[in-house]
């Protein structure tokens, strides 16, 4: 254990808000490709409506996750950030926003919604971070 606490300096601050910034990027981006290729996958093995079933589900994920966040971004840049309460609120409110939009989708989509496309495109999305990680987006290898 630390017998006194970790004091960064402005700079340090800045150099993890840069990484944290960068990071987001990153995974938005991994997360939108992971989407798409899945949505081309089912276009390939299900026509049309197995893509639009696939980008449908994947944007049931992407698009709450892409405004918390964008909400994350914007806090980078405020001099206190971001507190925990707020990170809970808003993972709370991207699950409910995740789950409505799933119920949405059944409730417009109807019988021609192909709900294997759906979970496929989901799941892609839900652990686009992998790709990212297997490409070097890894904290592990970087310093502050």
């Amino acid at each position: 254990m630390l017998d006194s606490p970790v004091i960064l300096t402005d700079d340090d601050r800045a150099k993890i808000n840069s990484r944290a910034r960068h990071e987001l990027v990153q995974i938005i981006a991994a997360q939108a490709l992971m989407g798409l290729v899945v949505s081309l996958i089912a276009w390939l093995f299900a026509g049309l409506s197995g893509a639009i079933s696939a980008l449908a589900g994947a944007g049931c994920y992407f698009v709450p996750n892409l405004l918390f966040a964008m909400r994350l971004f914007l806090a980078s840049h405020q001099p206190n950030g971001s507190g925990p309460i707020i990170f809970v609120v808003g993972e709370m409110l991207k699950i409910s926003a995740t789950v409505g939009l799933l119920w949405l989708v059944a409730r417009i989509g109807g019988d021609q919604v192909q709900w294997l496309a759906v979970l496929a495109g989901l799941v892609a999305v839900l652990k686009g971070y992998v790709l990212m990680l297997a490409f070097g987006g890894s904290r592990v290898r970087r310093k502050i």
